[in-house]
């Protein structure tokens, strides 16, 4: 039995062999294995697509006149009569105030009597030059000299004529300046003056104005768009907005100028838009909550807000390639119900990762979920 035993010995020891070497074989498949489909997670995906996509962004605005002036006095003077006061609707050319000036009405003579004076040496110069013109044609009656000197004292006067009436001119002038009128139509928003108050122009007797006048028929909402949203702004574009005084009641107006340059300090665009008031149910100086419109004119790539990576080297997307996974640097644009405009290498029918995440290294492998 002994030799029967050491004779099966071997065998056995290399049966027992192979059944270890087995099994740690099999242990080893079954951990590749397990770590294979840990490196290749399976993953849902989405395709690139390219459409036009319609959002609003939602900003403060300010509504102010269509046309609004502070009204100086042209001259110094005294105020004599007010003939409109705050809250007055007036049109254009109306009398607003009467001023006095008594200085004015002494150069208005002075300078009358100078013009009459220079009129009538004008008009003696002139016959004088026409007689001796008309002797002159008899031979040997006058010289030359003496004619040429006439006409020369004739155009001496007349220019001096015109001086004088220049300087009318400009008294009567000053004196018309004594009557305030409206340059516009519109409204009298302010009224700083009393009769008997001195007044003048700006720094020169009167640190405020006489009136404000505004135009309320017709006003302006302004806006500032950042420089990121500045694109999206068309002329002719409708507004919707809404003001705090009428809650619930949603006004509309039309884009109608834009700057067309940033503002330096804060890097936005000056946008204004045309609101008919005609019931002056809006007034200047109101804060209004804009919906402003922020359409694309041409289509664009875009893909779920959950495809895209806000890492901290940059902002990607994971495009899958060959069962590769393939992080492609992009910038955002717009943002409406979930989908996200993407600017990068990017093409229409990519295929990207839905659910983004830094987990899944760059040209790592990677498995795609099928739908059922």
């Amino acid at each position: 039995m002994r030799k029967t035993f050491n004779k099966l010995y071997p065998s056995l020891a290399a049966g027992l062999s192979f059944l270890i070497v087995a099994g740690c074989n099999s242990g080893e498949a079954k951990k590749e294995k397990e770590t294979h489909a840990v490196a290749l997670p399976a993953a849902e995906v989405v395709l690139v697509q390219k459409q036009q996509l319609t959002a609003s962004l939602q900003m403060p605005g300010e509504l102010v006149a269509f046309q609004q002036v502070d009204i100086y006095a042209k001259v110094s003077s005294f105020v004599k009569k007010i003939h409109a006061d705050v809250g007055t609707q007036v049109t254009q050319g109306q009398l607003l105030a009467t001023m006095e000036a008594p200085e004015i009405g002494s150069q208005l003579s002075g300078a009358e009597s100078k013009l009459k004076s220079f009129e009538a040496i004008y008009l003696a110069s002139k016959a004088n030059y026409e007689r001796l013109l008309e002797t002159s044609k008899t031979p040997g009656t006058i010289s030359p000299n003496d004619l040429d000197l006439a006409l020369a004292r004739q155009k001496s006067d007349y220019a001096q004529l015109q001086a004088a009436k220049a300087a009318y001119h400009e008294v009567t002038a000053n004196k018309d300046y004594l009557e305030i009128r409206a340059p516009f139509n519109g409204i009298i928003t302010a009224r700083n003056v009393n009769p008997g108050a001195y007044v003048g122009p700006s720094g020169k007797g009167s640190e405020l104005p006489m009136f404000t006048l505004q135009e309320q028929k017709k006003l302006r909402l302004v806006i500032a768009v950042p420089e990121a949203y500045s694109s999206y702004l068309h002329d002719n574009s409708g507004v919707k907005f809404s003001v705090k005084a009428f809650p619930g009641q949603v006004f509309s107006a039309t884009v109608n100028r834009l700057a067309g340059a940033l503002d330096t300090r804060l890097r936005s665009q000056r946008i204004e838009m045309d609101v008919l008031n005609a019931d002056k149910k809006l007034l200047p100086g109101m804060i209004a909550d804009v919906n402003l419109p922020l359409n694309n004119k041409d289509s664009s790539l875009t893909a779920p807000k959950s495809a895209v990576l806000n890492a901290s080297t940059g902002t990607f997307v994971i495009r899958v390639n060959n069962n590769k996974a393939e992080w492609v640097p992009v910038q955002k644009g717009n943002e409406v119900n979930g989908n996200v405009e993407l600017f990068g290498k990017l093409n229409a029918g990519d295929t990207l990762i839905k659910a983004a995440n830094e987990e899944i290294r760059d040209h790592s492998d990677i498995h795609i979920k099928l739908k059922n």
